[in-house]
């Protein structure tokens, strides 16, 4: 990427605005009635249509959704191929950027390009741009296995 890797709202690339802004618009449908913490995420596909993802609770807990998670199974749902997005916004009300949980970096890993940047903000505006390489070094792959017992 030739684009700084951190900043506030007022320098973020143009390329990932709307998709940050659109983010922030994702978490307020956020179904939260437990923790209060609302989290939205922003899908952009290969082509150029935004797939919205917000955090959607369950009083048993685990089957709470993230909206990372959200978004990537809403597109997947909508017949958009794995390895086809071209980028992932996400947003909560963090100090810092907020990041991906684990289970959500796994799924990235999954469906998203190596190196797809993900624009990860924050209610005040600040932001940071990685890749889900940079967030989950080594992330487990059935294809990486399967490849391991037919060598």
């Amino acid at each position: 990427m030739n684009q700084p890797q951190a900043g506030h709202k007022d320098n973020l690339p143009a390329e990932w605005r709307a998709l940050a802004e659109a983010a922030l618009v994702a978490r307020k449908r956020a179904y939260v009635p437990y923790s209060n913490f609302q989290v939205g995420a922003a899908l952009l596909d290969e082509q150029g249509a935004i797939h919205f993802g917000c955090n959607v609770e369950n009083g048993a807990y685990s089957p709470t959704n993230c909206a990372e998670r959200t978004a990537l199974h809403r597109a997947i749902a909508d017949g958009h191929r794995p390895r086809s997005f071209r980028a992932l916004a996400v947003t909560g009300e963090t100090h810092l950027p907020i990041t991906p949980c684990g289970v959500c970096r796994q799924v990235i890993a999954e469906l998203c390009s190596p190196d797809m940047p993900i624009i990860m903000t924050n209610t005040k505006g600040d932001w940071r741009i990685t890749t889900i390489t940079e967030l989950l070094p080594g992330a487990f792959s059935l294809e990486d296995e399967r490849n391991q017992t037919q060598s």
